[in-house]
């Protein structure tokens, strides 16, 4: 059996830098998709419900990728395909988003542009477990933060330098995207096709033959086989299925009781669905078939253990993140500017140092990704990661007590630490669980864990923040950098093997 050979500096630089125009569709998305459906007309309690596009396209793309790319192999390799078709679609998803004429368009552009970016994206996780050893893992997935931090600074930035370096006009009569707006978005388009082209011809698959010879320790992982133990894998999907029907049906009927917000009801929905699905697999089974619809439940259902807890971990961190991408415009323009008017100059002006502070902790996310490298090598991956989700929480419930625009750069230098953490750490722990001929699909079910958070957060935010929190988003906030500090305590009981 042969083990990985090391790859080189610039190896891991080519077969990382299409995520720099990942980032950038992201960055762009993340920073400004509030402030094109707030010019819409989508009031405040309105906006995560509109939100709920990305996670739920996520949720739906990236274990279907995954199993996908698992099971590929043509003229440009297993993981690349996918590299160059998402890209190719987000680029011109990219074009189109920022030129909606109606609210609903706006939105409908926003999911078919997260699943795009999702084609791209998922594969380049568990492109780190193909190529890299085990002891250069940790350094891959830095340089893919180094990457997400670089692409992401500049494309959170873009409006606001438009503006003040080019004298492009950030505002626009009422109901139009602003000038800076769509530029930055033309711009963004063209950085992720391009970033993408030069790992797709810089960067050489290993052949499936090839990572067959390639001797992977997996550890303990128990990976149910199908074939040899269908009766268990139709008991796991039959018990799930109706413990998860069961709650999603008394929550609704909890809902109707206390009539909540519509949007509320996406989470008992949500849980019903996937109730459903999990019987809907074990029906399959019953009947002596399998597809790759079976595969991924019975592969989520039999988790490796690290895998289990790193998604608690992963949950609480990515609900603070939503939080954060959902209101902080709203939040910074109404606590630190003092108006909610988004046709007015001061909110604009708000929104533009909103995408330069999302710059910020980008720009030091890229930085913080090797020293990251660092800290886990002195200390522990484990230690190094619940370290930077305090400092994310303490740094994000701190902006409620800030007043002046200039002060809110410290708080999201914190989040950077947080942020460059995240896109790291976990997935280092993760692969090291991992057997090398589902990593594509593990990835993709790990997603889960990134994309439950979210819909949840889309779902009850804007309740919690109307009902509770008097439509104040800074509230969203301060509820986000909890969130992080029990993510945090989770870090204490994942197993960390490597």
């Amino acid at each position: 059996m042969k083990t990985k050979p090391k790859l080189s500096f610039w190896q891991i630089w080519n077969m990382s830098f299409g995520f720099l125009g990942i980032q950038f569709g992201f960055a762009l998305q993340n920073s400004n998709v509030s402030r094109i459906f707030e010019t819409l007309g989508a009031d405040i309690d309105d906006i995560p419900i509109l939100w709920i596009a990305a996670p739920v396209t996520g949720l739906l793309i990236q274990p279907i990728i995954g199993h996908l790319s698992d099971n590929t192999w043509g003229k440009l390799g297993r993981r690349r395909p996918f590299f160059l078709i998402g890209a190719i679609l987000a680029s011109i998803a990219l074009f189109i988003m920022p030129n909606s004429p109606t609210l609903w368009i706006a939105a409908g552009m926003l999911w078919i542009m997260d699943a795009s970016i999702n084609v791209s994206m998922e594969p380049f996780r568990a492109f780190v477990g193909d190529m890299l050893p085990a002891e250069q893992r940790t350094r891959g997935f830095a340089m893919q933060s180094f990457f997400i931090g670089t692409g992401a600074v500049v494309a959170s930035a873009l409006p606001w330098m438009m503006t003040n370096w080019f004298g492009v006009p950030n505002t626009a009569p009422e109901g139009e995207i602003p000038l800076s707006v769509r530029l930055s978005f033309y711009i963004g388009a063209t950085v992720f096709i391009g970033a993408v082209l030069v790992t797709v011809f810089k960067t050489k698959e290993y052949s499936p033959d090839e990572l067959k010879e390639f001797e992977e320790d997996t550890g303990n992982v128990q990976i149910i086989d199908v074939e040899e133990d269908t009766k268990l894998a139709i008991s796991k999907s039959t018990k799930i299925g109706i413990i998860f029907s069961i709650i999603g049906l008394i929550l609704t009927a909890i809902f109707t009781q206390i009539h909540v917000e519509k949007e509320v009801y996406i989470l008992s929905f949500g849980l019903i669905a996937f109730g459903l699905l999990e019987l809907q697999s074990a029906f399959i089974q019953k009947r002596g078939n399998s597809s790759g619809f079976t595969s991924v439940f019975n592969d989520l259902n039999s988790m490796p253990i690290t895998m289990k807890q790193l998604a608690v971990v992963q949950f609480f961190s990515w609900f603070a993140l939503f939080a954060m991408w959902i209101y902080t415009t709203s939040a910074v323009t109404a606590h630190v500017y003092g108006t909610s008017d988004a046709t007015s100059e001061l909110y604009n002006t708000g929104a533009d140092w909103v995408g330069v502070l999302f710059g910020v902790y980008n720009g030091f996310a890229a930085v913080f990704a090797f020293l990251l490298i660092y800290l886990a090598k002195i200390s522990s991956r484990k230690m190094t990661h619940a370290i930077s989700l305090v400092v994310g929480g303490i740094s994000l419930i701190s902006i409620f007590y800030i007043t002046d625009p200039n002060m809110l750069i410290i708080p999201f230098v914190g989040v950077g630490l947080a942020w460059a953490s995240i896109l790291a750490m976990p997935y280092a722990m993760l692969t090291g669980s991992l057997p090398s001929n589902k990593m594509g699909v593990y990835m993709g079910i790990f997603n889960f864990f990134i994309v439950i958070p979210q819909i949840l957060a889309a779902s009850i935010l804007g309740f919690l923040v109307k009902r509770f929190f008097a439509e104040e988003a800074i509230y969203a906030l301060v509820l986000g950098g909890i969130s992080m500090f029990i993510a945090a305590i989770s870090v204490y009981f994942v197993k960390d093997d490597n």
